[in-house]
């Protein structure tokens, strides 16, 4: 299966979007190589802008092009987005609800060696608590540059995530994808795994592992955190009784959060969370801070067979 970071996908969204549209600016770091930022220096300078190592200036600055008519795309590491510039995102972008699309590169846990300080792992809570804010977490590259051009044509706030490493392509060109509308990957009568970024490539392998075992498991892309498909949830719950939210963020917060807080509401089926579990990341291999932080395949599998056991 070819992997291609999913930044790519962003990088090409923007190149295309560069091309169509005058009003898009790029707005950048000091980290442009890692966001594919790059791309659009080289060929549309007059699109691009880098705004050196400060995040809240660049927001602000980002809020006034939007304000002028502008649709600014703000490209930095997530953590750093997230976090250092998180008063101007909701007290300028937010609170005035303006067009500004936010791009958090170098997400989760798979970072891999720049180590705890640069993996973000709490930036959905964060970004989905706010009022007018989208947010998506797409699964590989060709979802990722099919999510940069959705919020482009998506009025308001968006905040879209996305890693640093290579990872399986797992759609196609054909591939559906409507923000804010879940996609139901894989069928499956026994469980609903509810997950989206790479922990929808481990929760496919998951469901092929617990075909094995005679467990039927259902595999659903929510790559719209906010505003949340509440059918399609509430629908796969309902019809298997047994929920597992795998996501490469905080299980605190996260997707994890948003769907048991809607399912408390309406359906209150047994749910195992698969996440990190309240701790900072370190530096090392990404595929094996998968494994070492709980977000291997087996983890996926062993939620599955644990949330069973309490329908």
């Amino acid at each position: 299966m070819e992997q291609i970071p999913m930044r790519d996908g962003y990088g090409k969204a923007l190149l295309e979007l560069c091309k169509i549209d005058k009003n898009v600016l790029v707005l950048d770091a000091d980290v442009a190589k890692s966001t594919r930022a790059d791309w659009i220096k080289q060929q549309f300078p007059n699109h691009f802008i880098d705004m050196g190592i400060s995040e809240q200036d660049m927001v602000g600055t980002a809020a006034g092009m939007a304000l002028a008519g502008m649709i600014p795309f703000v490209s930095t590491y997530g953590v750093f987005l997230s976090g250092r510039a998180w008063d101007q995102i909701r007290n300028t972008v937010c609170y005035n609800n303006l067009n500004v699309k936010l791009g958090g590169a170098h997400a989760g846990i798979s970072v891999g060696p720049d180590g705890a300080t640069h993996q973000a792992l709490e930036d959905v809570a964060i970004m989905r608590v706010l009022p007018n804010m989208t947010v998506v977490v797409p699964c590989d590259s060709i979802e990722t540059y099919k999510a940069t051009m959705a919020i482009y044509h998506t009025a308001g706030p968006c905040y879209i995530r996305f890693g640093r490493e290579a990872v399986p392509v797992i759609t196609t060109d054909a591939t559906p994808f409507v923000l804010g509308k879940a996609c139901v990957f894989r069928p499956g009568s026994d469980v609903t795994i509810f997950a989206n970024g790479t922990m929808v490539h481990q929760s496919m392998n998951a469901s092929n592992q617990l075909q094995k075992k005679g467990i039927s498991a259902r595999v659903v892309n929510v790559h719209t955190v906010k505003p949340l498909d509440a059918e399609t949830i509430l629908s796969c719950a309902a019809e298997t009784g047994a929920v597992v939210v795998a996501e490469e963020h905080q299980q605190a917060g996260g997707l994890g959060g948003a769907i048991c807080e809607l399912l408390s509401q309406h359906n209150n089926v047994p749910v195992c969370l698969v996440g990190i579990h309240d701790t900072f990341g370190e530096s090392g291999n990404p595929c094996e801070l998968m494994e070492n932080y709980g977000l291997g395949i087996q983890n996926v599998v062993d939620a599955a067979v644990n949330v069973l056991k309490r329908k």
